[in-house]
């Protein structure tokens, strides 16, 4: 017997939907045949918007995604976020509610040093609608780089993440630890690649020496988080097997270079996020930012290119669960 993945759209009755959708999609064996599936078999995993549906056919397990309720494409994805931030202490749980209401309903909460990395983790054990990552950013680069990368090294042996980052190189402010820099970078593109995870990369006024260190680790895979380069660089950090994620400054009136990226990229390489607190899109610009307002960065993307807002939302999502298993 096949195994198979299917989308069921619409579903009145979930559990009748789901049978029905496998009997006639699998071509079953002879024995398999002999014992037909059950309702009983079906267990239910609650997961906000989507369902997976687990369905034991002779010891085979055949999972089935069901998406119910809402079209699919009617969620999005932010895939960077710092809700752990001071910023966010007196009202996370309202933010998150505010997510919901917005058909927010995956965020990528996102570490970059030893005390993020570890508020990260800890939100997302209370919140389900969290999934953290953990990482090293450029300006935690110093003396001490090799000790903030060990103690990386054993936090992720120790704990779930779905990415290595936020990391990259950042010459912006401060370049007197540009080597380090360098090391810290390779360093965790290595981790990545060792423990096959996306690396979600930081890149500022560092273009060509990120790509030069990236364009080094064959098969490594990730996104150019709040992607602020030239399109014709989007293109090559693509051709590494890099999605390209833009944020609130693709809404700015004169952010000429964001607009053309989001209008020239194809949807299957693009994805968004807010990075908040920072960079809150238009009509919030100076103020802090939140994860609901990503649906803004999607109707700016959606304006650009001429097309629904349901398509760039399924296309975004999709991209972002197939970089991220979520």
């Amino acid at each position: 017997m096949e195994s198979i993945t299917d989308v069921v759209e619409g579903a009145v009755n979930i559990i009748d939907k789901v049978v029905n959708s496998i009997t006639s999609a699998l071509t079953l064996s002879d024995s398999a045949t002999d014992s037909p599936i059950n309702k009983s078999n079906i267990l239910i995993l609650d997961n906000n918007l989507r369902k997976q549906e687990k369905i034991t056919v002779n010891n085979d397990t055949i999972i089935v995604l069901v998406h119910y309720n809402k079209q699919f494409g009617d969620f999005m994805i932010d895939t960077h976020s710092h809700l752990f931030e001071d910023e966010f202490k007196d009202d996370l749980d309202l933010c998150i509610e505010r997510c919901k209401e917005n058909n927010v309903n995956k965020i990528l909460i996102v570490g970059f040093s030893d005390e993020t990395n570890l508020k990260a983790q800890e939100l997302a054990n209370k919140y389900d609608i969290f999934y953290p990552t953990a990482g090293v950013h450029p300006e935690e680069a110093g003396p001490d780089y090799l000790e903030k990368f060990n103690r990386l090294v054993e936090f992720i042996k120790n704990n779930k993440v779905y990415a290595i980052g936020e990391c990259g190189l950042d010459y912006h402010w401060d370049i007197t630890y540009k080597e380090e820099q360098h090391k810290l970078l390779r360093l965790q593109c290595e981790l990545a690649l060792k423990n096959d995870l996306p690396i979600i990369i930081h890149m500022r006024d560092a273009t060509k020496d990120t790509y030069d260190i990236l364009k080094d680790y064959k098969g490594l895979r990730g996104v150019m988080h709040c992607y602020s380069g030239s399109y014709e660089m989007a293109k090559e950090f693509i051709k590494l097997g890099f999605y390209i994620s833009l944020g609130g400054p693709v809404t700015f009136k004169n952010a000429k270079e964001p607009k053309l990226i989001a209008k020239e990229i194809p949807l299957d390489k693009l994805l968004i996020e807010t990075d908040c607190p920072f960079l809150a899109p238009t009509p919030f610009r100076g103020k802090r930012n939140e994860s609901s307002y990503v649906k803004y960065v999607c109707e700016e993307i959606a304006n650009i290119k001429g097309v629904d807002k349901k398509v760039v939302e399924e296309e975004t999502t999709r991209n972002a669960e197939t970089l991220f298993k979520i």
